[in-house]
């Protein structure tokens, strides 16, 4: 059984979703969920439900009950008793049972999570083919939930401790003679798996040869062994038995650097100094990306993608922290940071994860583990 929020949590939630419902002119919420990794959390947050296959709903109207919507075919690919939104409705095409219900229920403005990404081909098709005026809800339903109520930092933190301990776990097993890249994966998986992550993981590795790694997020390789001078960043990126993702990454190698690994690395010393004070409540997530993008930028280095975003039960939620996002950072709001730094002839990279609480004063940074590069003989 999944962890579930407080009554209290539950009603915060509703309450504060509701709110900018209203302020939306809306009538009704559609909340999208996929078992896609990262893409199940809208609906968890809002119901409880954890998605173990294909994809769910929850509708919630201004005012009234929310109800779970489920394609017929997924009726026993999810633990339907776990969670708090207790109607359930099994559809054989859930956009037109949607479709039909809202219009019944004198519904005409819908706002919908999901809408862009998530939902169902068809059961768009059915929404937009009805009466009802489809609104997209994303960045709204985003901004509600990006600041963590107390209840919430506590898992935040849980899962921060599940991560590091996958970290260490790598760690235990690096260096190993044939030790390959899949083998330092399982190490973390297992220790994940142990503590009640489940299927909720995507994890990846950037390596190379020579001290240098190469831009592209791979699978783990398994038949080749690790040799000395490899250079491998391990991404993390996990939730915990309460649903909260955190992300976190740090680069191992037992061998000499390369000339372009250590600019990169230079350029990340200097980022990590700035990254705390950039992450300050009040400030907009526009300026936070610039100035923590300076030390990369001033050195004619390439970003691979944007520098941070926040991060929830959905792993990647509004906002981003890069060019033109103007939303105002607040205390308590979760940020993972991870420039994918570029070499200019686009050749090696640079990428380490971590995970921030926005604070009035500078930003908190979540992990404890030294951003460096580990040799495998460190240990927590």
């Amino acid at each position: 059984m999944s962890r579930q929020p407080s009554e209290a949590e539950v009603e915060r939630r509703y309450r504060a979703m509701r709110a900018a419902m209203g302020d939306a002119g809306l009538d009704a919420l559609v909340v999208c969920g996929s078992e896609y990794t990262g893409f199940g959390g809208g609906v968890r947050y809002m119901s409880g439900f954890r998605i173990v296959h294909r994809y769910s709903y929850v509708v919630v109207p201004l005012e009234g009950e929310p109800m779970a919507v489920f394609p017929s075919e997924a009726r026993y690919v999810g633990e339907h008793g776990d969670g708090f939104v207790h109607e359930q409705v099994f559809a054989d095409r859930p956009g037109e049972w949607m479709a039909n219900h809202l219009s019944a229920a004198g519904a005409r403005r819908v706002g919908v999570y999901g809408l862009d990404y998530i939902m169902c081909v068809r059961d768009y098709r059915a929404l937009h083919a009805s009466t009802l005026e489809i609104i997209g809800f994303d960045d709204e339903f985003d901004l509600v939930r990006a600041v963590r109520s107390q209840e919430e930092l506590a898992m935040v933190r849980e899962t921060m401790a599940i991560n590091e301990s996958g970290f260490w776990a790598v760690q235990s097993v690096f260096g190993q003679p044939g030790v390959t890249q899949a083998d330092l994966m399982a190490e973390a998986e297992a220790t994940f798996m142990r503590a009640g992550c489940g299927r909720q993981t995507m994890d990846m590795v950037l390596w190379g040869n020579h001290g240098s790694a190469t831009p592209e997020f791979r699978i783990p390789e398994h038949g080749t062994p690790v040799a000395p001078d490899d250079l491998l960043l391990y991404s993390l990126e996990v939730a915990g038995p309460s649903g909260y993702w955190v992300e976190f990454t740090r680069p191992l190698s037992k061998g000499s650097l390369s000339d372009d690994t250590k600019l990169l690395l230079e350029a990340y010393a200097e980022y990590s100094e700035l990254v705390p004070k950039a992450l300050r409540a009040g400030e907009s997530a526009h300026d936070a990306h610039r100035t923590c993008s300076q030390p990369f930028r001033s050195r004619g280095l390439q970003l691979g993608h944007v520098t941070g975003h926040s991060i929830g039960m959905t792993m990647i939620e509004h906002p981003r922290i890069g060019d033109g996002v103007e939303v105002e950072l607040l205390e308590d709001m979760i940020i993972s940071m991870h420039p994918h730094v570029i070499s200019q002839d686009g050749s090696s990279c640079m990428y380490m994860q971590d995970t921030w609480r926005i604070a009035q004063g500078e930003a908190e940074l979540l992990s404890l583990v030294p951003m460096k590069v580990f040799d495998g003989t460190e240990r927590p």
